[in-house]
């Protein structure tokens, strides 16, 4: 017998569930914490399934038998009502997260569980969270060409032309990862690819006279600042390496006993692990600094705590109190300094570009110079760190 309204509201709960059916498959399932589900049964390919159509009273009785007879439609065509229910769930929960802003948060949290540089990590929240503000509440499968380009135009119009070319760089990235999860079909800032401006290139100060790179490394042995960015500025030049892989570099990375110092491939430009020959300088200035305490692990922390990094302006601040403005020098200018100071004097230019960490674009060609150019770089490193003791002497090396 059908079910009527009355007949539902006076079903009282008992110690065990029970149905009231209303036929067609269609039953009103009441269970002893005095709830009452609406429930159908149904055949799909001889299988019995069951399929739920929500609690009344939210879903009053006609808008149950409403339901039933929708799911026989789709069962007389084949269908199966319970897994369309279970795709359309599916579908609504993924564009509930398909906004820009989420999908963009998720691939920051990616970058975090890779373990990528503070600094990568940095930009690319600041490309999300700041830059790309005007798309945060947009779903991403809506979004233009013609709003990225907007977007990016509008950064490099105020004469930022590099931060636009890694702002769109960061957008399609989250774009490929809307694709990949199923949020986007295509990746719109594509189509924008050569809309942008060539980025102006301006090479960083350095010291290339070798007189005022003596006299700048007396300047920095004068230095009554924090030790620790003195030790690690120093350290910066003797090694020819970037502000960064100092920045982050950690006790396991050095091998004491054979004087080596291996920068993973996580804080290198071209992604490739580094092997850094240490002279007998930079060697004494590891030891210097070496902190034997349990939990810490770099070799030049942070002033504020040991177990955080240096911040990133720490060197470049340190050389301005020292009188040396942005445009004489940089921290990053001293690997050119290194470069043509010790071109000048006759050393090998392969085994310096080595040295630098560049990367020869011939893959065999770079094979055989690492393998070849060892000996020459340990010694090549010696070299250049009794050159700095010379030069800061004020004597000819």
């Amino acid at each position: 017998m059908a079910l009527t309204d009355l007949k539902i509201k006076k079903a009282a709960s008992r110690e065990k569930p029970y149905k009231l059916s209303d036929g067609g498959g269609l039953f009103l399932l009441v269970k002893p914490n005095r709830s009452k589900l609406w429930q159908q049964k149904y055949r799909h390919f001889g299988k019995e399934r069951l399929l739920s159509h929500g609690a009344y009273p939210d879903v009053t009785l006609q808008q149950a038998r409403l339901k039933r007879e929708e799911a026989r439609k789709l069962i007389a065509q084949g269908g199966d009502p319970a897994l369309e229910k279970r795709l359309a769930k599916i579908e609504a929960e993924t564009q509930a997260r398909n906004t820009f802003l989420l999908v963009g948060e998720e691939l920051i949290q990616q970058a975090y569980d890779r373990d990528l540089a503070d600094a990568t990590i940095r930009k690319k929240i600041w490309h999300v969270h700041t830059l790309a503000e005007a798309l945060h509440h947009r779903p991403v499968n809506e979004i233009t060409s013609a709003e990225i380009l907007d977007l990016l135009k509008k950064v490099e119009h105020s004469g930022r032309r590099e931060t636009a070319k890694k702002l769109r760089g960061t957008i399609s990235a989250v774009f490929r990862l809307a694709i990949v999860t199923l949020r986007a079909e295509n990746d719109p800032t594509q189509a924008v690819k050569g809309a942008l401006l060539p980025i102006k290139v301006t090479n960083r100060a350095a010291i290339t006279d070798e007189k005022v790179f003596g006299q700048f490394l007396r300047d920095l042995e004068a230095y009554t600042g924090a030790g620790v960015i003195k030790d690690a500025l120093l350290f910066q030049i003797l090694t020819m390496t970037r502000r960064g892989e100092v920045r982050g570099a950690k006790q396991h990375e050095f091998d004491l006993d054979n004087a080596t110092w291996t920068i993973p491939a996580e804080r290198m430009k071209m992604r490739r692990d580094h092997v850094v020959p240490l002279s007998k300088q930079a060697l004494e200035l590891v030891h210097r600094n070496w902190i034997d305490i349990r939990g810490v692990e770099l070799l030049f922390p942070s002033l504020n705590s040991n177990r955080k990094w240096l911040s990133e302006n720490a060197f470049n601040s340190a050389m301005r109190r020292m009188g040396y403005s942005k445009e004489e020098v940089t921290a990053h200018g001293f690997r050119a300094t290194a470069s043509t100071v010790l071109n000048t004097h006759g050393y090998e230019g392969d085994v310096i570009e080595a040295a630098l960490a560049h990367q020869d674009q011939n893959a065999i060609r770079r094979t055989y110079n690492r393998a070849t150019y060892w000996d020459q770089r340990v010694r090549l490193m010696q070299s250049w760190a009794d050159l700095c003791f010379y030069l800061k002497l004020d004597e000819p090396a």
